[in-house]
């Protein structure tokens, strides 16, 4: 039991003891923004279990292999003993907004010959090299050992005539962003050079060891050949006596000679832009927005000005339909040429066109003389005119005192003609009012006269019923006598009082004064006095 009981007590201290180790010794905290990168040294007691094994040059070490293991651990507590495994903590990746991250793989196989660029996310690589996507504005957790990240901002290289942006790229509003690719991408098929897809405004990481972006301008642009003019010290223009400005010598503006011989000057100016459809190309072949300028739209103009202005006279460039055929040729030619270089023209204008003064002025004052005389036969047409339109005037008010009293003569015709209609109408209501009471009264003296018989019919219907009545009534009773005895019984009063007197010898007179009778019954004054009675019938 002793022993039994060592042991136990051996155990239990062989266990604290593991643990305390465990927990002072193995233990590793990794904090909030950090990782902790493990490296395999190999067992302690290596060379009596045969010759270790090392991870292969330039790969992550396997399970099993001496060398630095691909994953980290993240935040919280970790157990590795230090005898076997170097322990390091490390750094998250934080790239903040309007930052990207560019990371290169350090670890894996060589590239074909011709690629520099690695496809893959981070941990899942095959070959070493600079990945082709970049980091975007976030926390990342990297293991050092493998990949290295280059944090940049926007990045804008001078590039001769562009400016190629790469980084955090913000093309704003008005603009596109013409790609060009540094070499192919074989997931989406896109191949090296300018692409015809455009960016359209807003942010874009990009990685400037794959892409390079030049911003262009998206719209119109105004270009102008002008010559430059003579001005006074207080700034105003020199005029010379027909008003026209004067002309310094120079470089300035369009100049070419006329088929006559004379020095023509001339201002132009362009209205011209680019489409999101159009910009890849003058990325290609002009380089920028000033290029295209420089390049096309100056030098075509002062061409196919020249050209075309030289077929024609002085005179025909000053006045006439040539002038204007000679803007449209003008117009017409340079919209041809820049849409082969895919550039659109909005407008073309010819705002002046110099003429020297020895053929001007003979032309202006020829002009002004024809002007002269346009203008008196314009007056003279203008006096006959208003000599017509107060003749017109006259013959309006005399038509309208004419059309005034045939108006007044017709409304008395008229009024004239209602009166008479009216007593027409009056007459004749009268006479149909008349007709009517007349209708009205015989119709009335024929409702009497019927009335009257029907009442005399009526009355008489009557007493022979009544007289039928009392003949059938006396029949019933037998005789006259009987029925007038049923007469008498039937109207006497539901209520009647009897009075019965018994007067004797010489009493009828007194008793009847008790009664108030001696008006009504003679009195007998030798009639002896008699009891007096009554009774009542109901």
């Amino acid at each position: 039991m002793k022993r039994v009981g060592a042991l136990v007590i051996l155990a239990l201290l062989a266990l604290f003891a593991w643990q305390a180790f465990e927990w002072t010794v193995n233990r590793v905290y990794v904090p909030e923004g950090r990782s902790l990168q493990l490296q395999y040294k190999g067992p302690f007691f290596g060379s009596l279990f045969g010759e270790p094994k090392y991870a292969s040059p330039g790969f992550w070490a396997e399970e099993g292999e001496i060398g630095v293991r691909k994953e980290l651990r993240g935040p919280g507590r970790h157990f590795y003993c230090p005898i076997w495994w170097n322990r390091v903590l490390v750094d998250d990746v934080l790239i903040a907004p309007g930052q990207v991250g560019i990371v290169t793989c350090k670890l894996g196989k060589d590239l074909p010959e011709g690629q520099f660029l690695v496809d893959g996310d981070i941990g899942n690589t095959e070959f070493k090299g600079i990945l082709r996507k970049a980091l975007t504005p976030g926390r990342y957790r990297i293991n050092p050992y493998g990949y290295e990240i280059k944090i940049v901002d926007t990045v804008s290289e001078p590039s001769g005539v562009q400016v190629k942006h790469s980084g955090w790229v913000d093309i704003p509003a008005g603009f596109v962003g013409v790609v060009t690719n540094l070499a192919d991408d074989p997931a989406t098929g896109e191949k090296q050079g300018v692409q015809s897809t455009v960016l359209q405004p807003g942010i874009y990481p990009i990685n400037g060891r794959e892409q390079q972006v030049d911003i262009v301008g998206i719209g119109y642009w105004e270009t102008t050949l002008g010559v430059e003019k003579s001005r006074k010290s207080d700034g105003t223009l020199n005029l010379d006596s027909s008003g026209e400005p004067v002309v310094q010598d120079g470089e300035m503006g369009i100049n070419f000679p006329s088929s006559d011989g004379f020095n023509i000057q001339m201002d132009f100016t362009a209205i011209w832009g680019l489409t999101p459809e159009q910009a890849p190309h003058a990325v290609s072949a002009f380089g920028n927005i000033s290029a295209v300028e420089n390049k096309v739209i100056l030098p075509q103009t002062e061409s196919i000005c020249r050209n075309n202005g030289s077929r024609y006279t002085a005179v025909q460039l000053l006045v006439g339909e040539d002038r204007e055929r000679f803007q449209q040729q003008i117009v017409q030619e340079f919209q041809k040429v820049l849409a082969e270089k895919q550039v659109t023209l909005q407008y073309g204008l010819v705002r002046h066109i110099y003429i020297p003064r020895e053929v001007r002025e003979p032309i202006q004052m020829a002009f002004v003389a024809d002007e002269l005389k346009l203008t008196r036969e314009q007056e003279q047409l203008t006096a006959r005119m208003e000599a017509l339109l107060r003749e017109a005037e006259q013959s309006v008010e005399l038509e309208k005192e004419r059309v005034q009293v045939d108006t007044d003569r017709k409304f008395q015709s008229a009024v004239a003609d209602g009166d008479r209609q009216a007593k027409q109408m009056d007459a004749q209501t009268a006479r149909q009012v008349a007709q009517i009471e007349r209708q009205t009264a015989e119709l009335k003296a024929e409702a009497a006269t019927v009335l009257a018989e029907a009442t005399s019919e009526g009355q008489q219907m009557i007493e022979e019923a009544k007289a039928e009545k009392f003949g059938l009534a006396v029949k019933a009773f037998g005789n006259p006598n009987a029925f007038n005895d049923w007469t008498f019984a039937t109207n006497l009063p539901e209520e009647m009082e009897l009075k019965f007197l018994y007067a004797g010898p010489g009493t009828l007179w007194t008793d009847s004064q008790d009664l108030g009778l001696r008006a009504m019954i003679p009195v007998d004054q030798n009639a002896p006095a008699a009891p007096l009675g009554s009774d009542k019938k109901k």
